[in-house]
């Protein structure tokens, strides 16, 4: 689709900084509160623009998380064309910049748009059932953390303070910490609800945690993270996006190692990197790749992990692009 307007929005909590571009020609600005009631009259007065079409029109912002709600939710109603990217991308696309304000960055956002207009991917929402998976993972990420703050500091004073002194603090914490371990039961059995319910994230869940050593929070977090297998669809991305992917650095005579980049989700790299832990354990072909590749090969025992990583992550996406469960002792059909 070719473009002619080009909107660059700059997301905060409280407001919203449009910057209008008609081709290589920057119109306006303007500076909107972040609720519906603004973000509508401010399409309103778009649509009197001259020559204005909304089909020809396209709003390119960064990813902020639930601030961006309210706009998207408006957008999505008058179906029009919205460009989703992470701050990273834009920011490294526009080269060496200097200083920054939400006005600036609106207008440098509607520059990445008009640059890229032949290249930017469309924003579509994903279903109810996966954005209640995403809030829900959330939530009981943070139940756990709260709890491992309250817990750590009372298991590592107890050999350096007086048991009495240990028991008084206990008793102190003991009815919070109950009270999250029953919230943390709440919102895995809301979660374990919501995928029992739905028919589609009831087979690829499953599908998911064939793969030995991938349990239930992991293959939820990839098909939130995946929005059920439709934005990565190959294992390759996938790996790239939780930062498991390695990428070689290479000029004239210089060859350096495969290495992984730190722009990463580092919550999917950290999940993966428990399952490799627990595969190379009780999954007798990976354990046997991890032994050979450490001691015989002589391999970095991360490079190996990493590795492990990846198989578990083809797996993965074998078993859901096949739609069949993991078999251990599949054997391929020679023609």
């Amino acid at each position: 689709m070719e473009f002619e307007f080009f909107i660059g929005t700059d997301v905060s909590k409280n407001e919203l900084d449009f910057a209008v571009r008609m081709g290589k020609q920057l119109l306006f600005h303007r500076e909107i509160a972040n609720e519906p009631a603004a973000i509508n009259a401010f399409l309103k007065e778009l649509s009197k623009l001259p020559g204005f079409d909304l089909n020809k029109t396209v709003f390119c912002m960064e990813h902020t998380g639930i601030y961006n709600n309210h706009l998207l939710v408006c957008l999505h109603k008058k179906k029009a064309n919205i460009c989703l990217e992470a701050a990273t991308h834009i920011k490294k696309s526009l080269g060496n910049i200097r200083g920054k304000n939400d006005k600036v960055d609106s207008i440098r956002i509607a520059e990445y748009a008009y640059d890229k207009r032949e290249k930017l991917r469309m924003w579509a929402p994903k279903r109810e059932v996966v954005q209640q998976l995403s809030h829900l993972s959330a939530t009981r990420s943070r139940l756990i953390k709260i709890k491992k703050i309250l817990k750590t500091p009372l298991k590592e004073a107890s050999p350096f303070v007086k048991k009495s002194i240990t028991k008084q603090n206990i008793k102190v914490c003991i009815g919070t910490l109950n009270a999250i371990e029953a919230d943390l039961k709440k919102v895995e059995k809301e979660i374990d609800k919501i995928i029992s319910l739905d028919p589609e994230l009831k087979r690829l869940f499953n599908l998911v945690i064939s793969v030995c050593s991938i349990g239930a929070v992991i293959a939820t977090q990839v098909l939130i993270s995946t929005n059920e297998f439709k934005d990565l669809t190959d294992a390759k991305q996938f790996a790239c996006m939780g930062g498991m992917a390695p990428f070689t650095e290479e000029s004239g005579i210089f060859k350096g190692k495969g290495r992984v980049s730190h722009m990463a989700n580092k919550k999917i790299k950290t999940l993966f990197h428990m399952a490799a832990l627990v595969a190379i354990q009780y999954d007798p072909e990976l354990k046997l790749f991890f032994e050979r590749k450490v001691n015989q090969d002589k391999k970095n025992k991360m490079s190996v992990l990493n590795a492990v990583r990846n198989k578990l992550i083809l797996r993965i996406f074998a078993c859901v692009n096949q739609n069949r469960k993991y078999e251990k002792n599949y054997a391929r059909l020679v023609a």
